[in-house]
């Protein structure tokens, strides 16, 4: 007698499965398929005639008991095959767990150079509209901020005042985690004037200085001769250096194109090791990663290169 799964759990089963949304189907059956009265008549269809095909497909939204409905083919080898994949997802054994969370490491770091070689998800500016802070604090604060709202070369002035405001929303975020951190309101990001207005005023205010200075001393050669004057000259006053010198502690100063680099890359590290401990679920679909067998081919590869290359080094 042919074994088969018992009529009353394919109903229910499959009355089950034709109320999910986004349920896949076919190319061919997409049309008919609208109907939940006929998606029913499909899905019993295929689980009568082609069970493993029915577990590949659908398998992943059985629960258990329902999986349990199919032990009377377990002599068959691929639907066995299929029960103990869905089973080892659904329950795990601790050496499977183990076994999944180095797949899904290996899945993810495969997936990052995927990303790294696109060029794209890990740009400067991607990286930094995804962490605006984490990005001010380690090359930001030493940027021009100006820069980033002028417009670009072949961009239209509906994308110019797009990107502005875009840059004025991650301004407004950078501010408010400084707000939460309790950063000085006088360290605020934007609260800084512009880098050549302070170089004009401070040019401005030396020829000022120097004007007052070359006034005194007319006054003082008119008063005590040309030579008293010429000789307090030669040692400057004592508010002029200080003030130099206190024009440097208030400004951080800026690194050289080495250490900016330096920082880059540290901040790019930092965003690697968020996307591979999960951290980038708001932008990125992880369960598509940890589930993309594909991916596997990479570290395969990747695995066997450093293989042989310790192969030849030993000889």
């Amino acid at each position: 007698m042919e074994r088969k799964v018992r009529e009353e759990a394919m109903e229910s089963i499959t009355e089950r499965l034709s109320s999910l949304d986004n349920l896949y189907f076919p190319r061919a059956l997409q049309s008919s398929a609208s109907d939940p009265s006929h998606r029913k008549s499909i899905l019993h269809d295929l689980l009568s005639r082609d069970v493993p095909v029915f577990l590949e497909r659908y398998g992943p939204e059985l629960t258990i008991d329902e999986l349990h409905e199919f032990d009377v083919l377990n002599d068959d080898y691929e639907v066995n095959w299929h029960l103990k994949h869905l089973r080892s997802k659904l329950s795990p054994t601790s050496e499977e767990l183990k076994s999944r969370s180095v797949t899904v490491k290996n899945r993810r770091r495969a997936y990052l150079n995927k990303l790294i070689c696109d060029g794209h998800y890990f740009s400067e500016d991607a990286m930094r509209e995804r962490e605006p802070y984490l990005h001010h604090e380690y090359v930001g604060r030493f940027q021009d901020l100006s820069g980033r709202s002028m417009a670009r070369p072949g961009e239209r002035w509906s994308e110019t005042l797009l990107r502005r405001c875009e840059e004025a929303r991650l301004v407004a975020k950078i501010r408010e985690e400084q707000q939460r951190l309790g950063v000085a309101q006088k360290d605020w990001v934007g609260n800084d004037s512009n880098p050549q207005e302070e170089e004009e005023e401070e040019e401005e205010e030396e020829e000022e200085e120097e004007e007052e200075e070359e006034e005194d001393e007319d006054e003082m050669e008119k008063e005590n001769g040309g030579d008293h004057g010429n000789e307090m000259l030669l040692d400057p006053p004592a508010n002029e250096t200080g003030a130099a010198s206190a024009t440097v502690v208030q400004h951080e100063e800026a690194p050289s194109a080495e250490e900016m680099l330096d920082r880059m890359d540290q901040f790019t590290y930092i965003m690697h090791q968020k996307f591979l401990s999960g951290e980038d679920h708001e932008h990125l679909d992880y369960s598509k990663i940890d589930d993309d067998e594909t991916l596997d081919d990479h570290w395969l590869r990747e695995a066997n290169y450093d293989a042989e290359e310790k192969y030849f080094d030993e000889d």
